[in-house]
């Protein structure tokens, strides 16, 4: 099993510096709390975030899903030479992790102050590579990303990510309330690089 320290790289690019995720921690609940009021997350996602008390219940359920192994979410940051440490520029998890099972679910959501950069794509990719590279021996070959059907800026981040369109699913609320896209990558596929646009 993972260690709740673990931390995963991506290279910085000509324009854009390098990225580190890393597990959330009880320290993130204040900027959490500022996200969560962010209209296109509480309308894309299932960030049921909205003051510091239920950013810490979020944070925790997090961090059970590393102890149990079955969810792996981490804090995306971007690494800046100097400054003061900004909010997360997003969040990416590999979820419904189960012992021998070959397939499970990856999603993401990017902060406001860093939508529109290529970081979804960078952190999706870093985070497709170590679930391939950390599950593989046990099994996993296939991985899922869902979104809303309408949701047309994640439809571009998983293409960009080299995760094509699948099928459609029906709606599944709460967590999934109209319908949506499946979009799938295999471990056959991962050499595949995001784009950088």
């Amino acid at each position: 099993m993972p260690e709740t320290t673990a931390r995963l790289l991506a290279d910085a690019t000509p324009t854009a510096p390098a990225l580190v995720l890393r597990p959330w921690t009880p320290g993130d609940a204040a900027g959490l709390a500022a996200l969560g009021r962010d209209d296109a997350l509480r309308r894309w996602t299932s960030f049921a975030v909205h003051d510091e008390t239920s950013a810490a219940l979020w944070l925790r359920e997090q961090q059970q899903g590393w102890e149990q192994g079955r969810r792996y979410a981490f804090a995306v940051e971007e690494v800046k030479p100097s400054g003061p440490p900004a909010l997360p520029a997003g969040h990416v998890v590999l979820k419904d992790i189960a012992p021998g099972a070959a397939s499970a679910e990856v999603g993401y959501w990017t902060a406001p102050h860093a939508r529109g950069r290529g970081i979804a794509p960078r952190a999706l990719h870093t985070l497709t590579d170590w679930a391939f590279t950390t599950f593989a021996p046990a099994g996993l070959t296939r991985l899922e990303l869902l979104h809303q059907a309408d949701n047309t800026a994640s439809c571009r981040v998983a293409h960009k990510s080299h995760y094509p369109l699948a099928g459609t699913r029906p709606a599944q609320p709460p967590d999934h309330p109209s319908e949506g896209h499946v979009h799938v990558r295999h471990l056959a596929e991962r050499a595949g690089r995001p784009s950088a646009r």
